[in-house]
């Protein structure tokens, strides 16, 4: 049911409504959970904090669809082709980047309007997406051959190719103010870290298992891993390159997203719902039964809503106040 508000007050959740409940100890406060239905296999998710709107691919369909959270509805779907995977947004360019795994290509689209742009050669592969606005750089890895792509955003070219030092790298995540990227690898359950200033890879730091998403805190440098092979996520320390702790969650997480302005990260781990976390404290903070295994996750900047995929059903949810 498209559009459904949740009651502030409801404390359970109504699966079928896209209703879910916030679970906070000592509290009753409850979420605002809508569902959007798009149909097909909905996978990444990003959200552009300017305009409100949302955009979910489908590598079944080769599309994107984007999002109109206030009216709870699909606005526009963008033919991209392919097999689209992960997505990310430029709100201050205004581009959108769709990463096209088989056909190693990153697809750039017009913000506004949602035309093409162009479509920059990444390598093969490239699957997991990071924007850093600052400098007009996309940053892609590919989970097939451990490459890192650095494509530059205003010539839409590739700017260099370079071989990561591990051969999966499967989530990365940018820090603009430290010139890091944070790469996640699977196949050795590690995060590689790239020195954007001198184009190397400079340090590697033992995680969870499996670990498959990063987020980067900018203000703290703080490094949140989802490892997708053990209950847990993992806190790394930008400056000693280290794993400082871990966070037990209710199960394993392959999806993470952090709101820059409070320090909290959200993931998909927890018991068929979200899992919120204090970054600045490293404590669990709140769960969210939504009644589904959720996909990728992503957060407003602006408003701090929660975007949440649920490639099961063929919808999206978009979630307030939690």
């Amino acid at each position: 049911m498209p559009g459904r508000r949740l009651a502030r007050r409801t404390l359970f959740a109504l699966v079928t409504a896209g209703a879910g409940a916030l679970v906070v100890p000592g509290t009753a406060r409850a979420a605002d959970v809508r569902s959007i239905d798009v149909g097909g296999a909905p996978a990444g998710v990003a959200v552009n904090p300017v305009t409100g709107l949302g955009y979910v691919t489908d590598p079944q369909a080769g599309t994107l669809a984007v999002l109109d959270p206030r009216s709870a509805s699909v606005v526009d779907v963008v033919h991209v082709g392919g097999e689209p995977g992960d997505v990310a947004v430029d709100a201050k360019a205004g581009r959108i980047y769709v990463a096209n795994p088989p056909g190693g290509t990153v697809v750039v689209l017009d913000g506004r309007t949602h035309d093409l742009v162009s479509v920059v050669g990444a390598g093969a592969g490239a699957s997991a997406l990071a924007v850093d606005e600052e400098a007009d750089r996309v940053y892609a890895v590919s989970g097939r051959t451990g490459t890192l792509a650095v494509l530059d955003g205003i010539s839409c070219t590739l700017a260099a190719l370079v071989p990561g030092p591990k051969p999966s790298l499967t989530g990365i995540g940018v820090d603009p103010g430290r010139k890091l990227a944070h790469c996640a690898s699977t196949t050795t359950d590690s995060v590689e870290v790239f020195s954007i200033d001198s184009g190397e890879f400079v340090a590697s730091v033992k995680v969870g298992r499996n670990p498959t998403a990063v987020a980067v805190h900018h203000a703290s440098g703080t490094v949140y891993v989802a490892n997708s092979g053990i209950h847990h996520m993992s806190i790394v320390d930008s400056v000693t390159h280290a794993e400082r702790k871990t966070v037990l969650l209710r199960s394993e997480s392959s999806a993470i997203a952090v709101h820059q302005g409070t320090n909290t990260v959200y993931t998909n781990g927890g018991q068929n719902g979200l899992t919120r976390v204090d970054g600045t404290a490293g404590a669990l903070s709140g769960e969210l039964a939504l009644g589904v295994n959720p996909g990728d996750v992503a957060v407003d900047q602006r408003t701090r809503a929660v975007w949440v995929t649920d490639p099961l059903h063929g919808r999206v949810f978009v979630v307030r106040d939690f």
